[in-house]
């Protein structure tokens, strides 16, 4: 059996910008990348035509959005705009490092998670109580392509552990999108069902 964790909201709590688009904005004038007027509009916008479930990079995205807006750019500053602009707080939540060390009892371990900013989960990582050694795969929707639920992220997941999809137990907070992985033969474990300081216990169990 292998067991894979969702990150925010699972493991952790990050703060976030309140206001995304506004976050962009100050860190590409920062970088004299000029914001288009409208540019509340542009951000919400999209701009990119993506197979549904696909994720779109948010750099890809500010990057067209900027292109609609008729704003030329230097692709570096635009990547390192939207990296700055989402540099969080990290709090460890209660139990996440207990359950990590259980589900390495267990089998292989990995995290699987949506997040569309490059080096997010990594910093996350840092600045958190987990260390990146303690996960066998980290799979992230901007790295593979797919955002959960899409199949193909938890396939993705299967596949670097190299197990069958069907022998993962994913634990989430979110049956919106966690819950996706029962879609293709995995298990979906919810924090509502199975607290995270429960969770060695739960998987002592088998059940």
């Amino acid at each position: 059996m292998g067991v894979s964790f969702d990150l925010f909201g699972t493991l952790v709590d990050v703060e976030m910008p309140a206001s995304p688009a506004a976050a962009v904005a100050a860190e590409l004038e920062a970088r004299d990348v000029p914001v288009p007027g409208n540019w509340e509009t542009l951000y919400r916008e999209p701009h990119i035509d993506a197979p549904e479930g696909a994720e779109v990079p948010l750099p890809a995205h500010v990057a067209a959005a900027l292109s609609s807006g008729g704003v030329e750019y230097e692709a570096g500053a635009v990547r390192r705009a939207v990296v700055a602009a989402f540099d969080p707080d990290v709090e460890t939540r209660a139990g996440a490092r207990e359950a990590v060390d259980a589900a390495r009892e267990h089998g292989p371990v990995a995290l699987c998670s949506n997040c569309s900013v490059p080096e997010l989960v990594g910093r996350t990582l840092i600045r958190s109580d987990l260390e990146r050694a303690e996960f066998d795969a980290i799979v992230t929707s901007a790295g593979c392509g797919w955002r959960k639920p899409a199949p193909e992220i938890f396939e993705t997941t299967a596949e670097q552990l190299e197990i069958p999809v069907s022998e993962i137990v994913h634990v989430g907070d979110d049956p919106r999108t966690d819950g996706g992985i029962e879609a293709v033969g995995g298990r979906f474990l919810s924090l509502e069902e199975v607290r995270l300081g429960e969770l060695p216990d739960y998987l002592e169990d088998g059940r």
